[in-house]
């Protein structure tokens, strides 16, 4: 059976192709809360997915090696970025040199891990003076299109018997909000909200949303379905068929 975690290595190109990336400012504030620029720092992206993340903290100058339980991912992000080296694991069980690395980061990961063994591990890898940096990117709710469009899609998924764990560019899928809570075990961790938006078809939107988990899951039929009738509310709001992607990245950073 399918599980949720495995369930991107059967969209793993639309992920590649479809998911928001990060803004600057995000790695901007990494470098501010660890205290140490990217550039020639040695940093493990953990559940790198497809290397959004990854490629981002590669084009920054850091040494990034790329960890990824899914079959389908991994191969989809070699094949993008064939300059990063990719090893198969997860944040439980890091395949990865005690006290190597200066960062690891989890780029809407961190929630698929399990605390009581993620964070002993993130202590064992890095360096003394090294940092965990974890970051969500969720929809923008203060904008009424996408506060409107989070309730439709909490009302569909409510009655689902599963819920999901993922974090996304919303919450619509009936995740609980201790998937989102910074772990304890790593001292405090200071925090900042980072602003973005992108600018994309209407088609990549709904190719956005088909990505997620909770849809993956619920097979292409009922999939195709909601989002035919999603594309119909959204055409009013953006005649011209360009949708405006608002987001909050909400970063954590532990220094150990």
């Amino acid at each position: 059976m399918t599980t949720r975690a495995r369930s991107f290595d059967t969209a793993a190109a639309s992920y590649a192709a479809h998911r928001p990336g990060y803004p600057p400012a995000l790695f901007d504030a990494v470098e501010e809360l660890t205290g140490r620029p990217l550039a020639g720092a040695r940093v493990a992206d953990i559940g790198a997915g497809t290397g959004i993340g990854t490629a981002l903290l590669h084009q920054r100058g850091a040494e990034v090696v790329a960890v990824e339980p899914g079959e389908g991912m991994a191969a989809q992000l070699r094949l993008a970025h064939p300059r990063i080296p990719v090893l198969r694991g997860d944040g439980n069980r890091l395949p990865l040199v005690t006290g190597a690395f200066d960062l690891l980061t989890y780029a809407q990961a961190w929630h698929w891990t399990d605390p009581a063994h993620s964070v002993p591990e993130a202590r064992r890898v890095l360096r003394p003076g090294g940092a965990l940096a974890i970051w969500w990117n969720d929809s923008d709710t203060t904008v009424p299109w996408i506060a409107e469009q989070e309730a439709r899609l909490a009302e569909f998924f409510e009655a689902k018997a599963d819920p999901a764990k993922e974090a996304g560019p919303s919450r619509q899928t009936g995740q609980g909000s201790g998937f989102r809570t910074p772990p304890r075990g790593l001292g405090g961790f200071a925090t900042r909200s980072v602003r973005w938006s992108r600018r994309v078809p209407l088609d990549a939107h709904l190719a956005n949303l088909a990505s997620h988990s909770a849809f993956l899951m619920l097979g292409e039929a009922g999939t195709r379905a909601y989002l035919a009738a999603e594309r119909e509310l959204l055409a009013p709001h953006f005649p011209d068929g360009t949708v405006e992607e608002s987001y909050v990245v909400s970063l954590h950073v532990a220094r150990v």
